[in-house]
């Protein structure tokens, strides 16, 4: 069971960038960070570190799917 005083810094990070995209309401910029977090992963990965690698490929599915949320309620008329 995951406890919210078990958080690390990377997990902090990640929910204040999301509140801030959420404040934002930038669809792309929610891809780019999702991308930059997917290319800071890889590393990552490679030197078997794969705690923060994982934690850092889900962040960005969490941003892609902020990003299609948001892509969803800004096109809500148009489709």
């Amino acid at each position: 069971m995951y406890h919210w005083n078990n958080m690390k810094p990377q997990d902090i990070l990640f929910l204040v960038v999301l509140v801030i995209l959420l404040i934002l309401r930038r669809p792309k910029l929610a891809v780019g960070v999702g991308l930059t977090s997917i290319i800071i992963s890889m590393p990552l990965f490679a030197k078997h570190i794969f705690f923060t690698a994982e934690h850092l490929t889900w962040y960005a599915a969490s941003f892609f799917l902020l990003a299609i949320i948001l892509f969803l309620f800004q096109n809500k008329g148009k489709l």
